[in-house]
């Protein structure tokens, strides 16, 4: 297990309950009182942390290494069905965003994310979970064929944002993802979204336009990062944390504003603590808005979806 800095109290006790239980079997004596008596604190300790993080915090609890990813999710809440569709058929396969189809309690389902990698290999395969433009004309691709047959769409966020390299400029990145987000408004299947990461800029965007629009209870989604927005106004990452305060980007805060339906709990800690209660606490979610949006006509999902995005913000006319 990884510890972020702010996490290092947690750890100093689950050190000392270790050593604990190895004196007991070293020793042959009953400590059972003690490190009962240090399980409590740690779980006095969690509390306390991870029930007042700072929006910074939750930033960093987002990007924790351990956290479980789309393709984590795909194959843990199908009943053992994910089929990953590759290509664009136009340029390429990004890897950084994957899609497949899956049954999920029998339902089919095309679930489309962004992917991060688990170690430095794999996450420069996979650009970090930065798509291309072939990237988001993938997850178009796949949608289209989900709206031909009729199958409802799961999509799941998890980016630092789009791929800002020359490359992607050449090909098209803020077309490929203004398309994205003009053709997922008549799309004529529900469309489900959840933030299980980062859901930064364009980038969350191009995959983000839905009927019901989640956040996993320990990530965030803004217009731009902490990082990004302190090195613009201040010449400098030092400001990360105050930009974090003011970019208004936790769960709670896109709740209150209306941008999202609802916050999908995580287990205390983090959804690396369980990764079985965190996708199950996903599925249960995903499957309650599905059963509510299987009720409306294609064209009543199309303007549900719309609406729900015309109506945010405040507008002066």
């Amino acid at each position: 297990m990884e510890y972020l800095d702010f996490e290092l109290p947690i750890k100093e006790l689950e050190d000392q309950l270790k050593k604990c239980i190895e004196l007991g079997k070293e020793s042959g004596i009953d400590i059972n009182s003690a490190c009962k008596e240090i399980e409590k604190k740690i779980e006095n300790t969690k509390h306390q942390i991870y029930d007042n993080l700072t929006p910074w915090q939750t930033v960093q609890l987002s990007r924790h290494p351990s956290r479980p990813y789309s393709l984590d999710y795909c194959n843990a809440i199908t009943d053992n069905t994910f089929i990953e569709l590759h290509g664009d058929r136009n340029y390429g396969d990004d890897k950084a965003m994957v899609g497949g189809l899956g049954r999920i309690d029998g339902k089919t389902f095309m679930i489309i994310g962004q992917q991060k990698g688990k170690n430095t290999k794999e996450r420069q395969y996979r650009r970090f979970g930065m798509p291309n433009p072939d990237g988001y004309r993938k997850a178009l691709r796949l949608m289209r064929v989900a709206e031909k047959f009729n199958i409802p769409i799961l999509t799941l966020i998890d980016t630092p944002g789009a791929y800002p390299g020359l490359d992607a400029e050449e090909r098209g990145q803020g077309e490929a993802i203004a398309y994205n987000i003009a053709q997922m408004c008549q799309i004529k299947v529900p469309i489900i979204c959840v933030v299980i990461g980062e859901g930064a800029s364009g980038g969350a965007l191009g995959i983000g336009v839905g009927n019901k629009v989640y956040m996993m209870e320990n990530t965030w989604y803004s217009v731009i990062s902490p990082e990004s927005c302190s090195s613009i106004l201040f010449r400098s990452w030092e400001y990360k944390e105050v930009a974090a305060e003011n970019l208004r980007l936790t769960p709670k805060n896109s709740l209150e504003l209306g941008i999202i339906d609802g916050i999908i709990k995580e287990p205390l800690g983090g959804a690396h603590y369980n990764p079985q209660e965190t996708f199950i606490s996903l599925k249960n979610q995903v499957l309650e808005a599905y059963t509510e949006l299987s009720k409306m006509s294609p064209d009543e999902l199309v303007e549900h979806r719309q609406n729900k995005f015309i109506d945010m913000g405040v507008f002066n006319g």
